[in-house]
């Protein structure tokens, strides 16, 4: 029943804000912080942001179809995308302004120095799409 209830809510809450393009609604732990920081990047970048704490996070990846190698600590859902980790704000402008046929995009784990990971960038940030066969999408 709780799976159900989810999935209604998860279905609904992507086709409501799907026409409003910067609207992100954020699904993460009630606890995290580097979420609620990814949160306030977005914010800050003009998006309207929509947190949604939830205790079973596991359930919303498996049910937008993320796979366990490219999670990180929160998900989104923006324009009818999937965005999965910190990913900055300049590359989800980009997912909307060239609108490519993919479920979403993903920056796996949960890099030092990314929008809300406090600290310097230590490694390549990598995004990917969310797709059967995931590319490179961007990197810096």
């Amino acid at each position: 029943m709780r799976a159900l209830i989810l999935t209604l809510f998860l279905s609904l809450a992507g086709s409501a804000f799907a026409a409003e393009g910067r609207v992100a609604t954020v699904y993460k732990s009630p606890t995290c912080g580097c979420c609620t920081g990814w949160a306030e990047h977005l914010a800050k970048e003009g998006f309207t942001v929509r947190t949604k704490d939830v205790d079973d996070l596991d359930m919303v990846k498996k049910m937008l179809g993320v796979p366990e190698t490219f999670q990180s600590c929160h998900t989104a859902m923006i324009d009818g995308y999937v965005v999965e980790g910190h990913v900055p704000a300049e590359v989800i402008d980009k997912l909307l302004a060239e609108k490519p046929k993919v479920r979403g995009i993903a920056l796996p784990g949960m890099p030092i120095g990314t929008p809300g990971m406090p600290g310097p960038k230590e490694e390549p940030w990598r995004v990917y799409t969310l797709e059967e066969k995931p590319k490179l999408y961007w990197e810096k």
